[in-house]
């Protein structure tokens, strides 16, 4: 393990949880919002769908012949990456307003006439996802300090 692994695993969870935390920032900004400019086949409006992020180890930059070479290495994989942004497929939420001009204008399958078909945004569990990322995010920069600590400990050491 080199000098700036640690640094290099710590930055790359601290991309993913910005990241984590601009999708929660954009869904909830979106928690309202009943037409997204396209149309189920039926011609209804479709709404906000929620995204979530999808991560996955980040592979090791050594090749396959320098893994042999350095035995200390391991097969796990450096850091996180982001492998997707998924739309969630949880039910859009149904509320029952005739008059918005959002609402069905033609009878679809989980869908009558009349119904507005809401964002399947839960206010509560993009809280619960915020502060998640932000324990997360503060995790990675906890562990970035110490591993800048314990590089310049090694330089101090080296100086004699």
């Amino acid at each position: 393990m080199g000098l700036f692994t640690g640094m290099n695993i710590s930055a790359s969870g601290l991309t993913a949880q910005k990241l984590r935390l601009d999708l929660i920032s954009n869904n909830i900004a979106n928690i309202n919002t009943t037409n997204t400019g396209q149309t189920t086949a039926a011609g209804n409006p479709i709404p906000y769908q929620r995204e979530v992020a999808v991560f996955s180890s980040r592979p090791s930059e050594k090749d396959f012949a320098g893994v042999f070479k350095d035995a200390r290495t391991s097969l796990s994989g450096e850091g996180v990456q982001v492998t997707a942004v998924i739309q969630d497929d949880n039910e859009f939420r149904l509320e029952y307003d005739p008059d918005n001009p959002d609402a069905a204008q033609t009878a679809e399958d989980g869908i009558p006439v009349g119904y507005v078909r809401y964002p399947n945004v839960t206010l509560v569990a993009e809280m619960v996802d915020m502060i998640s990322a932000n324990r997360s995010y503060e995790a990675n920069v906890t562990a970035l300090n110490a591993s800048k600590s314990m590089a310049s400990t090694a330089l101090e050491i080296g100086k004699g």
